[in-house]
């Protein structure tokens, strides 16, 4: 899978899978060949139920939404068989189609740490890691 970032920093910028990635001022765009996920942040889905695209000032801001729905469009049209769209906003129930393909480096049972805590049972890749190093140096 790929994920791409979209934000008022500059053009679109790989992102981990991580949910450290999942920020509430970035448009995350996941390529999982079955799924196109459109994902919005906290902030920019509050932003864009306040309307503000709409808003001559906003240019911006509609940039931004307009950016990641191109792209989908543009990853849909080439592929057979076309994958299911799919836009969501943080903490909305379609926001699992995104959440479930993170690796959980925030999840409810660390401590703080940027990014939107995973609710799973899996550990993160680095606990993973330095427990395979620990059994791997016993032996």
């Amino acid at each position: 899978p790929t994920l791409l970032s979209y934000s008022f920093d500059g053009p679109p910028q790989p992102a981990l899978l991580d949910s450290v990635s999942v920020q509430p001022n970035t448009i995350l765009l996941l390529d999982t060949f079955f799924h196109v996920v459109v994902f919005h942040g906290e902030t920019i889905a509050a932003w864009r139920e306040a309307k503000y695209h709409e808003q001559e000032e906003h240019d911006a801001f509609r940039n931004l939404l307009e950016a990641p729905q191109t792209d989908a469009q543009m990853i849909m049209d080439s592929r057979f068989p076309v994958p299911r769209y799919i836009v969501c906003d943080q903490h909305k129930s379609e926001a699992r189609f995104l959440m479930a393909k993170l690796n959980p480096s925030v999840s409810h049972n660390s401590e703080g740490g940027a990014g939107a805590a995973v609710f799973t049972d899996d550990v993160s890749l680095r606990v993973f890691m330095e427990h395979l190093m620990k059994l791997a140096v016993q032996s």
